[in-house]
């Protein structure tokens, strides 16, 4: 839910090392890289406000899992393989693999004209002429709003207030799928589509609606029958029932020492409403690292910004960069916690790291966990002669 922009990406390495050099020190690579993790959770949760973390890699094919802290300030309550956890933006990676495999199908075409897609006149989702294509809504591209309906964006701006998650479940309390076309009739397309990089939860949900329409079924049971068919992700969901419920990470909003509730449901979901277990996310990593031909698609560069930083499937894809060289990443964010993966193919590794708490330095804490680790295993390979 949190937009992550390219002036984010291109100030990354500079945060991360700083952040490294103060939290971390430089140390000295360890022998296991389960060791390496437990300590860089500990650092993580070290840090003000964060109570638990929880931090998947997958490298050179091994799988590692740790889990550190406690849920709930003063109780100890760690979370488990079995805790859900909620991966906001995260879950638009997940909409772009399925838009890869559509378009491997030839069910749409990156071109196409959304409208296609649309019952009804649409003549407001163009610009001069100039449609929003599906590859617009993929690269965020497509001059829609961040969310529908618009009055959402203005309580995001201020994201760390209090009242935050209360007026967002109010928005979207009975905001379902035919809301969301009334708003979509009303949009304004301020500039070409294609021209400028505005990030857009709301081309996420028309993304999602795009799928059901041309798979004939609803998005959540696309998405869940394709992970398990293709990533053996059995856990994964938009919606909880009870049973689920009751192992739903608890979180907190901000420096607010009173836990939150969830994120509201969106129309489709697949912007920000997908939750997971860790051992589901280190699948995920596994999937992303092997390739083939849907997580190959969805790793395309479909617009570049600048000659660092272009945008894939939903993903942000970083070249250049010394120490990771070409990577694949997101953050996710939800009002009561946040989450990174990364997808870095020079090493073969993949790291998901989340926490359960939201606010204003949490993905900072975050980028600095991870840089840690990166430097570590770097340090690791040039040790063993496998610098690449």
């Amino acid at each position: 839910m949190i937009a992550r922009n390219k002036t984010w990406l291109n100030l990354l390495a500079v945060c991360a090392t700083l952040l490294v050099a103060g939290c971390a020190g430089k140390p000295a690579p360890a022998k296991d890289l389960g060791a390496e993790m437990d300590e860089v959770a500990a650092t993580l949760i070290a840090q003000p406000l964060l109570h638990s973390t929880s931090i998947g890699v997958v490298y050179q094919g091994k799988e590692y899992i740790r889990h550190r802290g406690n849920m709930e300030a003063g109780k100890t309550a760690p979370p488990t393989d079995a805790t859900l956890y909620e991966i906001g933006s995260l879950s638009k990676t997940l909409a772009g693999t399925l838009m890869a495999k559509a378009v491997l199908e030839r069910k749409v075409a990156l071109d196409d004209d959304v409208r296609l897609y649309l019952d009804g006149v649409y003549p407001n989702l163009q610009y001069k002429g100039e449609p929003i294509r599906i590859r617009h809504l993929l690269s965020h591209t497509s001059g829609l709003p961040n969310m529908l309906p618009e009055r959402a964006n203005t309580v995001l701006a201020a994201f760390t207030d209090h009242s935050t998650p209360g007026e967002l479940n109010a928005i979207y309390a009975r905001y379902g799928k035919a809301e969301f076309f009334n708003d979509l009739h009303t949009v304004e397309i301020p500039r070409g589509p294609g021209k400028e990089y505005a990030y857009s939860s709301a081309g996420t949900e028309l993304a999602a609606h795009i799928l059901e329409h041309v798979y004939k079924s609803d998005y959540e049971s696309l998405l869940r029958g394709f992970l398990r068919d293709s990533a053996g992700m059995t856990g994964v969901r938009l919606r909880l029932g009870d049973a689920d419920a009751r192992q739903l990470a608890v979180g907190y909003h901000s420096d607010n020492p009173v836990a939150t509730s969830p994120m509201p449901q969106l129309p489709w979901g697949a912007s920000g409403n997908v939750k997971a277990t860790l051992p589901d996310m280190v699948k995920y990593l596994r999937f992303q690292l092997a390739g083939g031909p849907v997580v190959t698609e969805s790793h395309r560069a479909l617009v570049q910004l600048d000659p660092e930083f272009s945008i894939g499937y939903f993903w942000n894809i970083v070249d250049g960069d010394r120490l990771k060289g070409r990577y694949f990443a997101h953050h996710g964010g939800v009002p009561r916690s946040q989450c990174y993966v990364y997808i870095l193919p020079k090493y073969d590794l993949g790291i998901f790291v989340i926490t359960n708490q939201s606010g204003d330095q949490t993905a900072r804490a975050m980028e600095a966990a991870i840089d840690t680790l990166v430097e570590w295993i770097a340090a690791r390979e040039k040790a063993a002669g496998l610098s690449r």
